[in-house]
């Protein structure tokens, strides 16, 4: 019986190698003839994952890509995550996969990722799921953007987290923009505010899922990851608890935050409305945060455009009575502050690729993007492309002065059907920050902390910065 089991063990390992050494060699027999984009499939099994995700500077294209676009041009075949792969450095073919999503191409991340967000999560989620998961996303953005309470929360959160630095010398910038973040999407989806001790086990929870996201996929007791599924689980049991004590309470204490309008929602299943409140949390904390980050490194650098921008928000509070809080109209005419903000998502390149996958051959210029293989638009390669933008290897807050925020050679958030809609409010976050930050002090990195692209970006050592206070 033991001998029986032994052998259908070593039937099913050498099963499921031939299967993974078939989908490494089939492509290269099948398709290649058909005007594939040149390149290579590296190793078996493993291809040149490990090259492409080879850390390095976010304002840079790293090695990989910089030797491959050298030898075989802006589009060319690989074997990345156990797939063949088109990966495309050009700007028309990056802009047509993102237009074409769910026509042409899908959204394909790695089962592992299915793994720690659900399926039922909107960053992975495809056809109508998506589209419904979308709107009511889109809906409740715009309903929240201009409103005086959401406002009002940033502007307090950002006093309250500058106003602890006070007799501080050094901090981690990374961590304070965390916390930052963190207090200000968990007020506004679950009307909890930083002193909640539910706030905290969130919290805690929260950082266990994160570290999980970028870990090896072994779902084995103690690991990073197995650790992400079950903090998932928990989180996801505090809202669907959170959810039920709305419920039973009296329609005269309304709430005024996300959780209360998605409850009204009746497009969106239970399991659909919890993963969206997971989903909210994760792109108010991480991207929020890495954008703070970012442009507070960049600005250190760059004593000119911190004047400058200095003098746009000295100019509005000078508008405004004492204490008086920021607007939506202010916002608005925060006009340099959004050109550092958009040339920070540009020269910093917070994210790198998305991934997608073809549904069907597809024929772009002269190339074939066969079916089934994996396609990943890489965006720091056009944003970083001199031949799309003048100078694209310097900070230069300026050019925005004159290109268009919203146009194919700039993806920061994606682009298409699954252009990120929470774009708008990581903007206010950062730009109601700043309005405070440069104010009231000055700070230089006290040594030389790059961010650099995992390629998830992220500060070595958490960007530590040495306070000045300005005097008033």
């Amino acid at each position: 019986m033991a001998g029986e089991l032994w052998v259908g063990v070593l039937v099913g390992i050498t099963g499921g190698l031939l299967g993974l050494i078939m989908n490494h060699f089939l492509p290269m027999f099948l398709k290649l003839g058909h005007n594939v984009p040149r390149g290579s499939f590296g190793w078996p099994l493993l291809g040149e994952t490990l090259g492409f995700l080879k850390p390095h500077p976010s304002n840079t294209l790293g090695t990989f890509l910089q030797d491959h676009c050298s030898r075989y041009g802006k589009v060319f075949r690989s074997h990345l995550f156990l797939s063949p792969t088109v990966v495309s450095c050009d700007q028309e073919l990056n802009y047509f996969i993102l237009q074409n999503e769910g026509k042409l191409f899908q959204c394909s991340y790695p089962k592992p990722i299915h793994g720690i967000l659900g399926n039922v999560s909107m960053l992975v989620a495809v056809g109508d799921t998506h589209k419904r998961l979308r709107n009511v996303a889109i809906s409740l953005v715009s309903i929240t953007k201009s409103k005086p309470e959401f406002l009002n929360d940033i502007e307090r959160t950002a006093i309250q987290i500058l106003s602890s630095w006070k007799d501080k010398q050094q901090v981690v910038f990374c961590e304070e923009a965390r916390k930052f973040s963190f207090n200000v999407i968990v007020k506004q989806v679950l009307g909890l505010t930083s002193e909640e001790p539910e706030t905290r086990e969130i919290l805690e929870d929260f950082l266990t899922f994160m570290r999980g996201l970028v870990s090896i996929p072994l779902y084995i007791p103690g690991t990073p990851y197995a650790r992400a599924v079950q903090a998932r689980s928990r989180i996801s049991s505090r809202v669907k608890a959170i959810i039920e004590e709305r419920r039973s309470r009296n329609s005269r204490s309304l709430r005024n935050d996300f959780l209360e309008i998605l409850l009204s929602v009746d497009t969106l299943s239970e399991d659909e409305k919890v993963s969206f409140v997971l989903d909210s949390l994760l792109g108010g904390y991480e991207t929020t945060s890495l954008l703070m980050a970012m442009v507070v490194h960049l600005l250190g650098q760059s004593p000119t455009e911190l004047e400058q921008l200095k003098l746009e928000h000295e100019q509005i509070r000078s508008l405004k009575e004492k204490d008086e809080c920021l607007n939506w109209e202010d916002y608005k005419t925060m006009e340099f502050t959004q050109n550092v903000i958009s040339e920070a998502l540009r020269y910093g390149n917070i994210v790198k690729f998305v991934h997608r996958k073809a549904l069907k051959d597809v024929k772009f210029r002269d190339y074939l993007i066969p079916s089934g293989w994996k396609v990943l638009p890489v965006f720091t390669a056009v944003h970083l492309d001199s031949s799309v933008h003048a100078n694209a290897l310097q900070f230069h807050p300026w050019r925005w002065e004159t290109q268009d925020q919203t146009s194919k050679r700039f993806t920061p958030f994606g682009g298409g059907s699954r252009c990120c809609p929470g774009s708008e409010l990581a903007k206010i976050e950062v730009a109601f920050f700043l309005h405070h930050l440069v104010q009231n002090f000055r700070w230089t990195a006290e040594d030389a902390d790059q961010p650099m692209a995992y390629p998830y970006v992220e500060f070595g050592k958490g960007l530590l910065i040495n306070l000045d206070r300005c005097s008033t």
